[in-house]
């Protein structure tokens, strides 16, 4: 099927299931994608059931039930989002278009914004997103709570977990943000972070996070720079053993500082067993320096590295995505990984990094996974452009891209896609 013909599944059943059921909407049963190529070269069906891929057979060879034509495509395991910033996320234009003035901080309009950032990410692929957002001062906790309701809202589509994010944890002014940490959790809040280097008393800061972590056991994820290869020495020397999890980013810092030095902080992270959650298209706060974390350096220390997006179109990113596959792509193009191991970084690391279970397209695994179309990783990374999203088993999310061009002598030898147009000379816009 040629990349100019808008996708189409062979039975609308099993999207008119998705459309017109609620958020709870269970997965059709026995849904078989077909004609799906893997990164072996392999085509096969899979057929998926309860959430979960129930078969994976040669192309033709499972039994007839709700289908979906996926020829054209490769099946990967759905891409997670470790780093995203719901509460700040499309406010780069202000309040909005036409309404001049700083963006909106109502609780209704986070909870907006953090549906909708939701959404385009998991029209990319990503099924789960870890999102990091501000509580305490005046504003409190109405910012998680906003984004609680989007989780809410968002159920069976994509899986959206908030990090708890307090500006300052230490001394007088910072007492009052550690109770709401700890009130934060009993919300709903799935892991417990911040900054620690807008903290007076940084390792104060980051020992207060990882003391609420151990008493409510939920994960930590921590923004900083790592740009001090003392302080972060001392970090890696508290978070190690801490179960469920350390993580930090994006650490762009470390690119910054003597290869010696960066080499030993890379070795006391693998043996903290601390994650590193880069972003490759760039810091997402405006307080650490340009740059992405040297990936290659740390994981050649045995650093399990994970990749995120960062801002989505806010201040510090106007033109942020919050697309994962640029995010391989960038690590590809400009970090030297090889497709596979870049694609990695966002999948299976990321999905390790937010305490989900792993994914494969094999059977008995979690059915969340992303058709592109393209033959080979390579090309799926350069030209990601039409995608189904499969998320717990469903089809929740698709993009069909349609390019033309003009009729002429090269394009009809090469039989591309031609504009419909009945006058052949003709050279306008699709």
């Amino acid at each position: 099927m040629p990349d100019s013909q808008p996708w189409q599944p062979d039975d609308h059943a099993a999207d008119a299931a998705g459309a017109t059921g609620g958020p709870e909407t269970a997965a059709p049963a026995g849904l078989v994608l077909c004609g799906a190529r893997l990164t072996d070269g392999r085509v096969v069906d899979v057929r998926l059931g309860g959430g979960r891929i129930e078969a994976v057979g040669t192309a033709g060879s499972l039994a007839a039930g709700p289908r979906l034509d996926l020829r054209g495509y490769l099946l990967l395991p759905a891409p997670a989002e470790p780093h995203t910033h719901s509460d700040t996320a499309l406010t780069a234009d202000g309040a909005g278009p036409g309404t001049p003035g700083p963006a909106s901080h109502r609780p209704e309009d986070i909870r907006r914004r953090a549906t909708e950032a939701a959404l385009l990410q998991l029209g990319h692929g990503a099924t789960a997103l870890r999102s990091h957002v501000r509580i305490g001062d005046v504003r409190g906790l109405a910012p998680l709570e906003a984004v609680l309701q989007a989780r809410r809202s968002l159920r069976g589509l994509t899986d959206l977990t908030p990090v708890a994010v307090p500006r300052l944890l230490t001394g007088i002014a910072g007492a009052g943000n550690l109770a709401m940490l700890r009130d934060a959790v009993k919300m709903g809040a799935g892991a417990v972070g911040g900054c620690p280097d807008l903290d007076p008393d940084p390792a104060g800061y980051a020992e207060a996070v990882l003391e609420v972590a151990a008493e409510q056991g939920c994960p930590v994820d921590l923004h900083t720079d790592s740009d001090d290869p003392a302080r972060l020495g001392r970090l890696a020397a508290m978070a190690a053993g801490l179960r469920p999890g350390v993580s930090l980013g994006p650490c762009a810092g470390l690119s910054r500082l003597p290869p010696q030095a960066a080499a030993r902080a890379a070795d006391q992270l693998a043996a903290a067993g601390v994650t590193v959650i880069c972003l490759p298209q760039g810091g997402c706060c405006g307080v650490e320096g340009r740059g992405t974390a040297p990936v290659r350096l740390l994981r050649a220390a045995g650093v399990r590295v994970a990749a995120g997006s960062g801002a989505l179109r806010d201040l510090a990113n106007p033109v942020g995505r919050g697309d994962p596959l640029e995010a391989a792509y960038l690590l590809a193009s400009q970090h030297g990984l090889p497709a596979a191991k870049a694609y990695e970084a966002v999948s299976s690391a990321a999905r390790t990094a937010m305490g989900l279970p792993g994914v494969r397209v094999e059977a008995g695994f979690p059915a969340e996974l992303l058709a592109v179309r393209g033959e080979q990783l390579p090309e799926v990374l350069s030209l990601a452009y039409s995608r189904v999203v499969v998320h717990r088993g469903r089809v929740v999310a698709r993009t069909s891209a349609v390019r033309e061009y003009c009729d002429s002598e090269t394009v009809v030898a090469l039989d591309l896609p031609r504009q419909g147009r009945t006058d052949p000379g003709s050279c306008g816009g699709p």
